[in-house]
């Protein structure tokens, strides 16, 4: 009998460590002054054995994550108006966006965002229906299984557009490496893009999102020179108040892979786990 109790001790004392650092839930909270920006690419059921199905979080936990943080007093406002307001934004304010430019963002999402009365900020490849940028960042990532995803139709992004909830930005005309390719190759990227989206959906693009959050010293300012307001990184955390870049704004990941728990800790630390 003692040395089951021993097991059942020495388990539990195990399961117990593997949950603190999984999900660090003794992490200090973060200020609700900081505003939070989440990072979404789909709002689609997962692939059963599929590579990235941590870019796919189901309609229904995004329904849930949304319901949580209305029934919390968040304040939803779209990237641009984040960064307009930044120094006058209320406590809990929080921007949703999604990278890409899937479908099920117009037939998914958008459902889900006008329940709620929330807001987001897509960010659009210009040639993202034939184009397998998953390669640009690793080779192995040859499988085509994010080129074979749906992407937005300009019908549906003037859906998104006409719904009043939804800003458009850009996510470069190809999605490139920003760390394989130079500086003219860049500033092309950038203008050509903000410049066709504009044109084609009438509407101004202000804010930018880096490819696969690659970056080096030089992007940010050239962000700005080609006339963007601010952009977003793939750096986990949230910025304070008091000290942010607007060209470097942090984002919280949220991963299909994971339940409440993990987006209730990463809204209230900017990290999941120990280590994340």
């Amino acid at each position: 009998m003692d040395n089951i109790l021993l097991t059942v001790g020495i388990l539990g004392l195990m399961g117990f460590g593997w949950f603190s650092w999984r999900y660090a839930w003794w992490r200090s909270s973060i200020d609700d002054r900081h505003p939070r920006v989440l990072m979404y690419h789909m709002i689609r059921d997962i692939i059963p054995g599929a590579r990235f199905n941590g870019m796919r979080v189901s309609p229904s936990l995004f329904d849930q994550q949304l319901s949580y943080l209305k029934e919390n007093g968040w304040h939803f406002c779209t990237v641009s108006e984040l960064i307009e307001q930044w120094h006058e934004l209320p406590p809990k304010s929080v921007a949703i966006t999604f990278d890409d430019g899937y479908a099920d963002n117009a037939e998914q999402a958008l459902p889900i965002l006008q329940k709620h009365g929330a807001k987001g900020t897509v960010y659009l490849v210009v040639d993202r229906h034939q184009t397998d940028w998953s390669v640009n960042k690793k080779k192995k990532h040859d499988s085509g299984e994010l080129k074979k995803e749906p992407k937005l139709k300009d019908a549906q992004v003037m859906e998104l557009i006409d719904s009043g909830v939804v800003e458009i930005g850009s996510h470069t005309m190809t999605h490139p490496n920003f760390a394989k390719i130079d500086t003219e190759s860049k500033k092309k990227e950038l203008a050509q893009s903000k410049n066709m989206l504009e044109a084609r959906f009438g509407v101004d693009i202000k804010t930018f999102a880096y490819p696969f959050g690659i970056l080096k010293d030089e992007d940010p300012d050239l962000v700005k020179e080609a006339g963007y307001l601010g952009a977003v990184t793939t750096v986990s955390g949230i910025d304070h108040r008091e000290h942010y870049h607007p060209f470097l704004l942090k984002r919280l990941k949220i991963s299909g892979k994971e339940g409440m728990l993990a987006f209730k800790l990463r809204m209230r630390t900017g990290m999941r786990g120990a280590n994340k």
